[in-house]
């Protein structure tokens, strides 16, 4: 089979991407690649090789080329990279007066599946938490930290952020201001509220910056504390625990809506308490349980595992 109309299509098609498209020449050998398959699937190999014209392309054809790419494992990353292939190449089409019009403008990218996030087990936010050191000066506040992080389900902006005003102790509420500076009440949970009172006695005692004096969670200098703080010292009690997962803050995060969602609370509740503007984001946390149901049944059921005879 001759290739000559293909190689000098996708030649012109690569002097575009290069040139008007800017892009890197790993980009546009990516790119060429799919269009030649693309070619070759509509059976052109050269001018005059009676496969279908690029004229008569609709949506449908592109839809069957795609499809026959999946089939061979095509992932959604690179399901996605060919439509832009398919798009740019039509552009380019057009541009040089090869086709009037674009059918690829009519194809929607692929949507990635949302990664679920890690979750801690409720022993494995205990063995954290216990893992503090107690004796050290810095101990009592990181284990208010810890024990905020996952009692209120917090942001790390909204924990160093967190001010002594916002505590109310005797009612059992922080007071979080969250994102667009829309402020919300969490719970605050009896371990939480009694580490933090622990915490407070010992900052009473510190050097305290007089800008900073209304901020709870102060390092030795009497300062707020930074975000990278607050990731340090969660990865250092995670390794303290023997925990061998990536756990950064936000885990806390997802772990207290998870076990929420476990427990029975209703989803619109936990979407307050996380201060989603939308119920869709908190969603996730279903996928979380039900994942965590069906790993159960799979590593519980005498089928759900191969037998080893």
């Amino acid at each position: 089979m001759k290739k000559s109309y293909i190689n000098n299509l996708t030649s012109d098609y690569a002097s575009y991407l290069s040139l008007e498209r800017g892009l890197s020449k790993n980009s546009v050998s990516a790119y060429c690649s799919d269009i030649e398959k693309f070619l070759l699937f509509l059976g052109i190999a050269d001018e005059n090789s009676g496969g279908t014209d690029l004229q008569r392309v609709d949506k449908t054809v592109l839809e069957d080329f795609i499809a026959s790419e999946q089939e061979r494992g095509l992932s959604v990353k690179s399901q996605a990279r060919l439509i832009s292939s398919l798009k740019s190449f039509y552009e380019f089409l057009v541009i040089e007066k090869l086709c009037e019009n674009s059918p690829a403008e009519l194809l929607e990218q692929p949507k990635p599946r949302r990664a679920l996030p890690v979750v801690l087990s409720v022993r494995e936010v205990t063995d954290i938490i216990d893992s503090v050191d107690l004796s050290q000066p810095e101990g009592p506040r990181n284990r208010a930290i810890l024990e905020v992080l996952y009692s209120c389900g917090l942001r790390v902006s909204e924990l160093i952020n967190l001010r002594l005003s916002d505590i109310f102790i005797n009612d059992g509420f922080v007071r979080v201001t969250g994102k667009g500076d829309k402020q919300r009440l969490v719970p605050l949970g009896e371990p939480a509220s009694e580490s933090i009172l622990n915490y407070l006695e010992i900052r009473s005692l510190m050097p305290i910056a007089v800008k900073h004096a209304d901020f709870l969670f102060l390092n030795r200098r009497g300062h707020k504390l930074t975000r990278e703080m607050i990731f340090h010292i969660v990865r250092k009690q995670t390794l303290s625990a023997g925990i061998e997962k990536e756990v950064s803050p936000h885990t806390f995060r997802h772990s207290f809506a998870t076990h929420m969602v476990e427990n029975g609370a209703d989803l619109r509740v936990v979407q307050e308490m996380l201060g989603h503007s939308s119920i869709l984001t908190t969603e996730i946390y279903m996928h979380v349980n039900s994942e965590k149901w069906r790993r159960s049944i799979i590593d519980h059921h005498p089928r759900g595992k191969a037998t080893i005879v």
